[in-house]
């Protein structure tokens, strides 16, 4: 089995590098920046310094505006708000509280051009649109506007467990590393442990008890050097990054030694496991990143397979050390390790101490410090139990495979036929044209068979030459020294264009093995791009696993409890016998592989790959191997991470066209309802407008009715008058959800609206005791009347049909911050439990089963109504036992009025 890589010449920038590049540029372009304030711990002054830093830009004429800040009581903090924009926060309900939250919307509707959202892991409270403040900044800078945040160590995801190791204390609020390296800017604010205890015991980071409890536990003076330790190397390994970006924008071939990184060569003798684990130690002494590479030749494309096992065992064992691997091909191992040095900016290389041959050892060794001066060449001391044959030639080694006679045997017989062919032809052509057929022969050898063969067919055609043609023919004796010196450039030629064939030979191998591996993933993305159904890319997946691996493949996908099923072929049986669903629902349940060559059971016979995508894990892609082998194969593995990937992706875009045509028929399902109500309402709102005039007029009617006749006239009259406002309910709705609703806002007072709302619910209210709690001093309130008044009549109506006669019903209003709340209540037998919410929704009745009238659209109404004033609407705990409803308006400013002239 051969494996390859492709490598970048030396003095070239990665052209996949520099379009990624490109890219992110075009991308940054359109979105904010974001500038991250990183600490070790609260405290520190990532706050202070990130509102000094604000000040200076709105000192220069940038807008700035304060999105959220936590001071915690810090004056020192608190000062520096003084001349900048402050946004106020909105209010949101949440379990008897009132919690204060970032307002993106009012954020996103002032258009800054930079926000400081302090404390970018916070939890926003439930029913807010981002479940995270970090993905209300990832709005900001979407929509353009610069983002200032502040970030503590132990809040980044891959170091919440660190964290927890040595605090003792584990964080639920995160941001995801992505977003930290995604950050345009990261400030590092640092402060020494002893001076963050002097500025905690002074009352600087927290208050009272609260500082004496963060003293005994949190903040010790080992968990903070720890956390400051973690701080550092967090943003060290984040500058590094952005240095490599730099240095692949700016093609910067030389070695930058900013940061500790080596390199570690394989090579085919056995004890590259000792080099391995001394480039390891040595990594871990340093604290440095290292890479492990391995460089086929072709001269090493003829070794064993028990030797090709070796060192594809050594790059795992690297792996597993937590090396970056890679296989090169090329036939210049000091060129190509160079190259690779340079491309990671690695500034350390280390070799095993090879014999003392020359052959062998020396040239790569002087090779890479010719070519690379500026890079350390560190030796490893081999370990006195090896004891190893040094490789000087492909067929010397006692390790090498053993030789196929046949090719031999057809390079002798092609140069034999040769001398055959042209001995009639003597007579016509001179004995340099003949040398030029066996020398033609030998370039043919060359390109079918290789190194080995040409060397076979040029021997046996210039003896054929020395026997066939040179005076004396039919002997090997020679007459003229100058046929001497022609056998001897024949010999050279023959062996140096054997050479360079065989080289071709094997590029163009690379070649065409590179470019199969391309097909193949370009194939089946094709092929996955037109799946539509699950069964199809099951399909599609273990065909291309089957054509590319020679292995056999099932597709193990989740059901709704996330367990996985087994898959079958089409005769009904197990698509692999061997299949365990316990390791592979395991490695579905942790994402991780299993099998042959990995830490997880390797000695199963089943190598389980989950399928991760990218909003979760979708399944598990089980192969049988043929041979184990291929599966240690870097460029294998990732060709089979690739079709994975592929897969995940291919069935998580089947899941959400299956969401989205559900999605589709939801809509138009609404709509076609939507259109039905309206339709119908419309047609039976006249009618019943004249049926209600006309039991009005009958009960009104002159001379009087007897006492039986006007007791039907009322009681047509009220089910008239119930089934118009059943109709206008329908009517309503229909049009809020086209949007056809304008509101006509208009600052008025409260009171009137309520007083309003209970005169025309005189008649359902009649045999129910109503009170009022209203203030004295409510301010006007910017709102449509007639809808609000729609609002309490509904809740009014609600709160009298679902009571008793006698009960109590209590309008309150009450002004909690920013907003006014309006509550009905009721000492009634209260709301269903645990559907509070789905009250809202349409259709949607607290009886199932009611001989009580109604559709379930009133508070349907109610909360169109009242968001589209950006209110909310809740049911909340009732004061006298019953339900209640509460509706939260925005205060606002109302304007000033025009003082009267004297």
């Amino acid at each position: 089995m051969t494996f390859f890589r492709e490598s970048p010449r030396p003095g070239r920038p990665d052209p996949d590098a520099l379009l990624a590049q490109v890219q992110a540029g075009e991308r940054r372009l359109a979105r904010g920046r974001l500038r991250i304030y990183f600490g070790a711990s609260a405290g520190v002054g990532k706050t202070y310094a990130m509102l000094s830093a604000a000040r200076k830009q709105a000192g220069v004429g940038q807008q700035v505006l304060v999105g959220v800040v936590e001071t915690h009581g810090r004056s020192e903090t608190a000062g520096l708000l003084d001349g900048l924009a402050i946004l106020p926060l909105k209010t949101v309900a949440y379990r008897d509280r009132t919690l204060r939250e970032f307002d993106i919307d009012a954020a996103l509707a002032c258009k800054p051009s930079l926000v400081l959202v302090d404390e970018l892991a916070h939890s926003n409270a439930p029913g807010s649109r981002h479940p995270k403040r970090w993905q209300d900044a990832e709005e900001l800078l979407e929509a353009g506007i610069d983002v200032w945040t502040t970030v503590n160590v132990q809040h980044l995801e891959s170091l919440n467990d660190v964290v927890g190791g040595i605090a003792g204390v584990r964080v639920n609020e995160t941001v995801p590393d992505t977003v930290f390296d995604g950050a345009d800017e990261v400030v590092l604010v640092d402060v020494p442990a002893d001076e963050l205890l002097a500025r905690l015991k002074a009352g600087k980071v927290y208050q009272g008890q609260q500082a004496e409890r963060a003293s005994q536990n949190f903040f010790r003076k080992g968990n903070l050097i720890a956390l400051r330790e973690l701080a550092l190397r967090r943003t060290a390994d984040r500058v590094e990054g952005d240095v490599r970006a730099w240095r692949v924008e700016q093609s910067i071939d030389a070695i930058w030694k900013t940061g500790a990184s080596l390199l570690c060569c394989v090579g085919p003798r056995a004890g590259g496991e000792h080099v391995v684990r001394s480039a390891a130690r040595l990594a871990g002494q340093l604290g440095m990143a290292w890479h492990a590479i391995y460089v086929e030749t072709p001269a090493l494309q003829r070794l064993s397979a028990q030797q090709r096992e070796r060192i594809l065992a050594t790059l795992k064992l690297a792996a597993d050390l937590g090396a970056v691997t890679a296989v090169l091909s090329g036939a210049d191992i000091a060129q190509q390790v160079v190259a690779y040095a340079r491309g990671h900016n690695l500034s350390k290389i280390v070799l095993g101490r090879g014999h003392h041959t020359w052959p062998w050892r020396l040239p790569h060794i002087r090779g890479m410090a010719r070519l690379a001066p500026d890079i350390d060449l560190v030796e490893i001391g081999a370990m006195p139990a090896v004891h190893d044959t040094p490789l000087r030639d492909a067929g010397t080694s006692a390790e090498v495979r053993s030789v196929k006679p046949l090719p031999y045997a057809i390079a002798a017989a092609a140069a034999l036929g040769t001398a055959l062919a042209a001995t009639p032809l003597l007579a016509f052509l001179d004995l340099a044209n003949i040398a030029m057929l066996f020398l033609l022969t030998v370039l043919l050898v060359g390109v079918r068979f290789g190194r080995g063969p040409s060397v076979m067919a040029t021997c046996v055609g210039v003896l054929c030459f020395d026997f066939f043609f040179v005076p004396p023919r039919f002997s090997f004796a020679v007459s003229d020294f100058q046929y001497l010196v022609t056998f001897v450039v024949m010999l050279a030629v023959g062996l140096i264009t054997g050479h360079l064939t065989a080289g071709l030979r094997f590029q163009a191998r690379v070649a065409a093995l590179r470019e199969a591996r391309a097909r193949a993933l370009y194939e089946f993305a094709r092929e996955l791009s037109g799946a539509l159904q699950t069964e199809q890319v099951f399909e599609m997946t273990r065909a291309a696993v089957m054509a590319a691996f020679r292995a056999r493949a099932a597709l193990l996908l989740p059901d709704d409890s996330g367990h996985l099923s087994a898959g079958d072929d089409a005769g009904g049986r197990p698509a692999i016998a061997g299949l365990d669903m316990g390791i592979a629902q395991w490695a579905f349940d942790h994402a991780v592989c299993a099998g042959p060559g990995t830490a997880t059971l390797p000695a199963s016979a089943v190598f389980y790959l989950p399928l991760v995508a990218p909003m979760r894990t979708r399944g598990v892609l089980a192969i049988e191997p043929g041979d184990r082998r291929w599966l240690l194969v870097p460029e294998q593995r990732q060709q089979l991470d690739t079709f994975a990937a592929l897969a995940a992706i291919a069935l998580e875009r089947v899941h959400y066209i299956g969401v989205a045509q559900q999605a589709l028929v939801s809509m138009e399902s609404e709509r076609l309802r939507n259109s039905l109500l309206a339709a119908l309402s419309h047609d039976l709102r006249t009618p019943l407008t004249s049926l209600v005039g006309l039991s009005e007029s009958l009960a009104a009617s002159r001379p009087p009715l007897a006492a039986a006749q006007l007791e039907l006239a009322q009681s047509l009259q009220d089910e008239a008058r119930r089934m118009h406002t059943l109709v206008a309910n329908l009517l309503d709705m229909a049009r809020i959800q086209s949007g056809e609703v304008k509101l006509n806002l208009q600052w008025q007072p409260l009171e009137e609206v309520a007083g309003s709302a209970l005169r025309l619910c005189a008649v359902p209210l009649k045999r129910h005791v109503v009170s009022t709690r209203l203030p004295h001093d409510l301010p006007l309130l910017r709102y449509d009347a007639v809808l609000i008044e729609r609002v309490l009549c509904n809740l009014l109506e609600n709160a009298a049909k679902y009571t008793p006669p006698g009960s109590h019903i209590e309008l309150a209003v009450q002004i909690l911050g920013p907003t006014v709340r309006v509550t009905v209540s009721d000492d009634g037998p209260g709301l269903p439990q645990g559907r509070e919410d789905s009250l809202f929704e349409k259709f949607v009745r607290g009886e199932r089963e009611s001989a009580r009238p109604g559709v379930g659209l009133g508070l349907a109404i109610c909360r169109a109504i009242v968001e589209a004033h950006g209110g909310q609407i809740a049911a909340v705990p009732s004061h006298l036992g019953g339900a209640a409803f509460a509706v939260d308006l925005p205060l606002g400013t109302p304007p000033a009025m025009p003082e009267e002239e004297a």
